[in-house]
């Protein structure tokens, strides 16, 4: 906070005496934050007098604004003319990382991810370097090639931390700008999906294509055995936001997600996983001795570009492992599951006076987006199955927690669509505990009800079997 202190007196400071654009570079220290080298870009676009008692706050509040995935500082300017602020500049923020961090962010995108395919098709292994290369060539070769790609989610997460931590989710954005809906048109008939595939589906099943091994005969292969096979998830989001979403197959939780996006007004659901790394530096030079590979966080006001004091903020709940959001009524879902699973691996929550009002939150969005049980069982098994893998102690200390949230923070449900929430929990979990006993008890050797074996013997000329041992 004292740290805060003194650049919000700084920055008071320049604005009394700028004259023209200047580039400024400065460290914050903080014993929880660690060093974060922040660059800060002002450029006064007005001159007009504002009275002192209005200077502090619109400076805050307003103008320091960061680079999102859009940055519109023409908009943001207009904006603030409505608002009635009579000086405006125009300010871009992010963090660069150290050289500890990008090499942690090599070795993330060195790392071999494995993509598992349904029945006899073979298990692709690729580097995520060369995955992430070939989706973006097959989308240039297509004219519609992304603006950058960025690493969203734990991974971006794990490397901007400063300690390292498992993660299961692999998130990566490219930015795209369509034109109309066609790019995100489904197929309507499987006589003529050539000629109604989308263009991202078509550069994404070509990279996975060219991913698949020499002996494979990939002329007979089409895009909807592709799609059944090495695709677990597809979702397609065009009702104000337009974003598409790819979901790779791995059977023990590390699932790749590729998510174009035109247009996403929420782009994360809690600060620590609100952070982006453009990759583009390298993709294109993965060799470079001294790369400048920038993060931004994208928790601040969902409808403008997160502030600096937004980005310190997230770093500081993702190294304190703080639990804090913004508007979880807006969460896609609600952030139920993910706000449990946090929970699962220690995180606390930032603001415990608040902590109930948000589960009440996430509970009502929860049940509101997947109101009958049935799609909540299925929605809650797809997300055991994509986060925790086989990790069924995991699952069922998740599940216990879940129940509590549930059961102490949902006000809009009946009584009895409580229960049968719960109901559906409790089964889910006691299945699990069966899992795991039955398990235990057959490395330890006692397994109860391991069936006879018996040797059995066919005579010649005989119609029945006689049991020898």
């Amino acid at each position: 906070m004292k740290e805060w202190c003194r650049l919000e007196a700084f920055l008071e400071a320049i604005d009394r005496k700028l004259r023209s654009p200047v580039l400024l570079s400065f460290v914050i220290g903080g014993t929880n934050l660690g060093s974060q080298l922040i660059k800060i870009q002002f450029q006064k676009s007005r001159r007009c007098y504002v009275p002192r008692r209005n200077m502090r706050k619109p400076l805050l509040s307003k103008e320091l604004s960061m680079k999102a995935l859009n940055p519109s500082p023409s908009s943001a300017a207009s904006k603030m003319n409505a608002e009635g602020s009579s000086q405006i500049y125009s300010l871009a923020s992010t963090t660069e990382l150290s050289c500890a961090q990008v090499e942690r962010l090599r070795s993330v995108l060195n790392e071999q991810v494995e993509i598992h395919g349904r029945g006899n098709f073979p298990t692709l292994s690729v580097r995520l370097h060369d995955l992430i290369v070939r989706v973006r060539d097959s989308l240039r070769a297509a004219s519609i090639g992304p603006k950058h790609v960025k690493m969203n989610g734990g991974a971006a997460s794990y490397v901007v931390a400063t300690e390292e931590f498992a993660y299961s989710d692999l998130d990566l954005i490219f930015p795209m700008s369509f034109e109309g809906e066609d790019s995100f048109e489904k197929v309507t008939s499987f006589a003529t999906y050539s000629a109604t595939l989308s263009v991202v589906r078509i550069a994404v099943f070509d990279a996975l294509v060219q991913l698949m091994p020499d002996s494979t005969n990939k002329e007979k292969i089409s895009a909807d055995t592709l799609k059944d096979i090495y695709i677990r998830k597809m979702v397609k989001v065009s009702d104000g936001d337009r974003w598409s979403l790819f979901s790779l197959h791995n059977d023990f939780g590390r699932c790749i997600e590729l998510k174009f996006v035109d247009r996403m007004r929420r782009q994360f659901e809690f600060s620590v996983d609100s952070f982006q790394i453009t990759l583009d530096v390298l993709l294109d030079r993965p060799d470079h001795p001294k790369p400048i590979v920038t993060a931004e966080s994208m928790f601040g006001d969902i409808n403008k570009a997160s502030i600096l004091a937004h980005l310190l903020k997230a770093l500081q709940h993702l190294n304190e492992r703080l639990i804090d959001t913004r508007r979880p009524e807006e969460i896609r879902g609600g952030g139920l599951l993910k706000y449990c699973h946090l929970l699962t691996r220690g995180y606390k929550a930032a603001r415990p006076n608040k902590c109930r009002l948000f589960e009440r939150y996430m509970c009502s969005r929860f049940f509101i987006d997947f109101p009958d049980v049935n799609s909540q069982e299925v929605k809650l098994r797809a997300y055991l199955d994509n986060h925790f893998g086989t990790q069924d102690q995991a699952k069922y200390e998740y599940l216990l927690l879940l129940y509590r949230v549930i059961s102490e923070s949902t006000v809009c449900l009946m009584s009895h669509e409580r229960r049968q929430t719960l109901a559906m929990v409790d089964r889910l979990a006691y299945q699990l505990s069966v899992n795991m006993y039955y398990h235990q008890s057959c490395m330890g050797g006692f397994c109860g009800h391991t069936p006879r074996q018996t040797l059995l013997y066919l005579p010649p000329n005989a119609s029945y079997w006689i049991p020898v041992v």
